[in-house]
């Protein structure tokens, strides 16, 4: 194991049985491409059991911490928890950007703080935690690193991602909102939607959810990272 996973494991009070599975959750798939003739797999399937743990995990938490709140509060606080802003936020906060495997190419055009790139290290190294000791390790480690951070019951958001998006588009004199289903995958019983949002011909942001709802959701939580980062380099907010 390198040297850099085996300090994060100190770091964090973690220890994996199968390193391969910790390495893995931090591979991208630029540094697979790189290692002709080498057995080296990358972390989106591991992203895809993490996102699974966390919906779970952050559900159940949420189901216990707000007894009185109804099943639509709780919902739009769960999409703001896992949703790459906020996994960005916690990836960072792990330092897990120093950690990942990267292609040349994605290294010098600075993958290490990509967005995406740190929310889906996050989802996969939750989904490598699971698979080698399983829920209870799992909630143990969001119990120190993730289910602090939410917010206490009276400051719960009122705005969904979509609601909020629409008032900074309006504020900002973008135009018309648009979503449009793109895509839609996978057998009856275990639909997946994907969906854009877009202002005119600018996309904006893309998601991905079991229901169009969901995707809406997502895309909107990332067209928000968009306009806030484009906010940033232009010097406004």
């Amino acid at each position: 194991m390198n040297e850099p996973l085996k300090r994060l494991q100190d770091r964090l009070h973690l220890h994996f049985h199968d390193s391969a599975l910790l390495r893995q959750a931090f591979t991208h798939t630029s540094y697979v491409n790189e290692q002709r003739g080498a057995r080296v797999e990358h972390n989106e399937r591991l992203e895809f059991l993490g996102d699974a743990v966390l919906q779970l995990t952050v559900s159940e938490t949420l189901y216990r911490m707000y007894p009185d709140r109804p099943e639509g509060e709780l919902t739009r606080l769960r999409a703001s928890i896992v949703c790459e802003p906020s996994l960005v936020r916690f990836a960072e906060a792990l330092d897990f950007g120093q950690v990942v495997l990267l292609g040349k190419g994605e290294e010098q055009t600075g993958g290490r703080t990509r967005p995406s790139l740190l929310a889906d290290a996050f989802e996969a190294f939750v989904g490598a935690l699971y698979l080698d000791q399983g829920l209870d390790v799992v909630r143990a480690f969001l119990d120190d690193h993730l289910f602090p951070h939410l917010p206490k019951a009276s400051r719960l958001p009122l705005k969904d991602h979509k609601t909020e998006l629409q008032e900074k588009v309006q504020q900002w004199n973008l135009g018309p909102l648009e979503y449009r289903t793109v895509e839609e995958r996978g057998p009856a019983h275990d639909r997946e939607f994907v969906v854009i949002v877009q202002v005119g011909d600018q996309k904006l942001g893309e998601g991905v959810g079991r229901s169009k709802k969901e995707a809406e959701q997502k895309a909107a939580a990332k067209a928000l990272l968009h306009l806030q980062e484009g906010s940033k380099e232009n010097g406004t907010s």
